[in-house]
């Protein structure tokens, strides 16, 4: 590839540009690459952008994480290194200067989440739209079928309407995850026109299935404030171990600290893996135990299914009693030291047998994509195709939670903008 000189560009026409996918990434790209000078074409198929960043974040939208490149790296699980180039060019202190001098400001949360004060994920991708309509991009509400390619050259793409000229094509097609707001594949398909090696797809960040009625009965349960840890049956180790929120539902477990276990599971299948749940995780066995105590002194002429309504959510207790061998009925001031003893342990290591993935379209992002080897981290452009550049989730490049994949998306949006305004054909 030859580029353009990104200091004088007075020498040179101003680049087409085409844009493949209204999300992050996409008008990110698009944005970046106009105020560099191109003439921006912004094709999403869907009729509306930022379809699936508008509910990102239960609709909140986490942008960023407010870390250093060295911690971002950390919690990036495929192909980090890749990333050390478009995160120096567009850091997570980009991103947030980005929204903040567009309108939006912004605010950190636990885990240095960075989301904006209104609370409402459309504000962000007003602030996206509104500064591509100002830097000149023309969106266009169609399908990209293919890349239009004639003798191996790139020559644009085509949509049902014909074909449109371009000199450089940015993939922004996400992933296969939440097929409803655009991200159905279409990237991959594009990507092996060109002769792409695409990765194995798999969800990632998912919610996870667990077998029998524990999971059904909690349905809609939600916990604070507990630990999670995933153990291989096989070896005993543990895969995964955080501390934060879940939630039960009628299929098994979901929330941020499933989502983030379900990064560290690539082979799940009945039988390999178990989730324990540790309910009161700030005390040890010895102060749980003191703990409990003093809740059977106070109730302790009631029902053992009585007295536990100081120490769990009332959904829990049936569960806990049965999981935990004690007879609902018996008086508390009859409970032995042993069966004490297993109630502690049942608190502090509940399991649940755990059994697959949902489906893909339910993950919150897609593991797995065009394949890294193939695409030039300082520029984003394809190693297979001169002119053809990608950016966000169609890359096989994914994150934990936290707002490390929407900054994916920028800082690879940013690059690959930037690199096609002053890509220079051959």
């Amino acid at each position: 590839m030859s580029t353009k000189s990104m200091t004088n560009q007075d020498n040179f026409a101003p680049n087409r540009v085409a844009v493949i996918g209204g999300g992050a990434a996409g008008m990110m790209a698009a944005l970046t690459a106009a105020e560099n000078g191109a003439t921006v074409t912004l094709y999403e198929r869907m009729g509306r952008l930022g379809r699936k960043l508008r509910i990102t974040g239960k609709g909140r939208c986490n942008v960023t994480n407010d870390c250093d490149t060295n911690e971002f790296l950390a919690n990036v699980m495929t192909n980090p290194r890749f990333l050390y180039t478009a995160l120096d060019r567009f850091s997570t202190a980009d991103t947030k200067d980005f929204f903040e001098r567009n309108g939006v400001p912004l605010k950190t949360e636990r885990g240095r989440r960075v989301f904006p004060v209104s609370d409402k994920a459309a504000d962000i991708v007003a602030a996206l739209a509104d500064a591509c309509h100002r830097a000149g991009v023309r969106v266009v509400y169609e399908r990209v079928r293919s890349l239009w390619l004639e003798d191996g050259v790139l020559l644009g793409v085509e949509t049902a309407q014909g074909k449109c000229e371009a000199d450089a094509v940015i993939v922004c097609t996400g992933g296969k995850s939440y097929p409803l707001t655009g991200s159905d594949g279409d990237g991959y398909t594009l990507a092996g026109q060109v002769g792409h090696t695409v990765t194995p797809l798999t969800p990632s960040l998912v919610p996870i299935t667990a077998k029998g009625s524990l999971c059904p009965e909690l349905q809609g349960l939600s916990l604070e404030n507990v630990r999670l840890t995933v153990v291989s049956l096989a070896s005993g180790k543990t895969v995964f171990e955080d501390f934060g929120e879940m939630m039960f539902t009628h299929f098994g477990l979901t929330g941020p600290l499933v989502l983030s276990a379900s990064a560290h599971i690539h082979d799940i299948a009945p039988g390999k893996y178990e989730a324990h749940i540790d309910l009161k995780p700030a005390l040890d066995e010895k102060t749980l135990d003191a703990r409990v105590l003093s809740d059977f002194d106070k109730y302790r002429n009631k029902d053992f299914l009585n007295a536990l309504g100081d120490l769990l959510p009332q959904k829990l207790i049936p569960v806990m009693v049965r999981e935990s061998g004690i007879d609902g009925r018996t008086k508390v001031h009859t409970v032995t030291r042993e069966q004490r003893k297993a109630l502690v342990t049942t608190l502090k290591c509940l399991r649940v047998p755990l059994v697959g993935f949902r489906p893909i379209e339910e993950a919150i992002v897609t593991s797995g994509g065009v394949s890294v080897r193939e695409v030039n981290p300082k520029t984003m452009q394809s190693k297979c195709m001169p002119g053809l550049f990608f950016a966000g989730e169609v890359l096989d490049v994914d994150a934990y939670t936290g707002g490390f994949n929407l900054q994916i998306a920028f800082s690879t949006g940013y690059v690959a903008g930037e690199s096609a305004a002053f890509y220079e054909k051959e």
